[in-house]
């Protein structure tokens, strides 16, 4: 596992409850790495550490929308056949 560092300062600044700020900054990360198109879905919900449907709430809720290659439909189609 690789560590970011956050200085004290700016970590302390986060209006988020002490809790819950480390799952806050992932969830975060995940959410602007997937909008950007640097983290494939899949990658970006495992960094979030939340299910499909939890993080496709999140995106929703964020008014992200979706990257759907053909490949993932292909995949799709597949697994419901």
């Amino acid at each position: 596992m690789t560590t970011i560092e956050i200085d004290d300062e700016v970590y302390e600044a986060l209006r988020i409850p002490e809790g819950e700020r480390p799952q806050a900054v992932k969830r975060e990360l995940a959410v602007s790495l997937y909008a950007r198109g640097v983290l494939s879905f899949g990658k970006a919900r495992a960094l979030a550490e939340l299910s499909t449907r939890e993080f496709q709430t999140l995106l929703g809720e964020r008014e992200i929308p979706r990257h759907y290659t053909e490949r993932e439909l292909a995949e799709d189609i597949e697994y419901a056949q």
